[in-house]
């Protein structure tokens, strides 16, 4: 039989494990099973979100056949539960209200003119590349000044003359 004497840390309390953060959404990442439970509960959220901010004419009723906006609705719900489920963080006083903002800021990016009416349209075809296109852009990789020029800093001057001033003696 142990008592205190023995292992006085069993004195204090445990320290409090923090709730899991939510993990990043990778959506090729997932296998097909996750993917649908994370789908499902996705649509939960979006359906939650077009009500609640009136969002019924930005978020057309097809969202999810629109990989793009799936990765914009994403990307705010996991922002949500970072803000609305996780832990306070200090000078994170006002993190609803970025949220809310950001959630405006992306508004645009989840309308859809093709499909405002109500009805699915599928985006238009990719353009396959040209024939030769992975060669010319190694080709490019390898000539191209953009990707071989030596390494200079835009304010290299002004960096110069911070580091002298630190480095002035007193």
């Amino acid at each position: 039989m142990s008592d205190a004497l023995d292992n006085p840390a069993s004195l204090w309390p445990a320290p409090a494990t923090p709730p899991p953060e939510p993990q990043r959404w990778v959506w090729a990442a997932m296998e097909p099973p996750e993917r649908r439970q994370r789908l499902r509960e996705l649509a939960g959220w979006v359906d939650w979100l077009r009500r609640t901010f009136e969002l019924h004419n930005h978020i057309p009723p097809c969202w999810y056949r629109h990989p793009p906006v799936v990765e914009h609705l994403t990307a705010l719900y996991v922002g949500w539960l970072r803000t609305y489920a996780g832990e306070r963080a200090a000078g994170r006083e006002l993190a609803e209200g970025d949220w809310i903002n950001t959630l405006h800021n992306f508004t645009p990016r989840l309308q859809l003119a093709a499909c405002a009416s109500g009805r699915h349209q599928d985006p238009p075809p990719l353009v396959p590349p040209p024939p030769g296109a992975d060669e010319a852009f190694e080709v490019y990789l390898v000539a191209a000044e953009a990707t071989t020029a030596a390494a200079a800093h835009p304010a290299a001057a002004e960096l110069a003359r911070r580091t002298a001033e630190l480095q002035a003696p007193l």
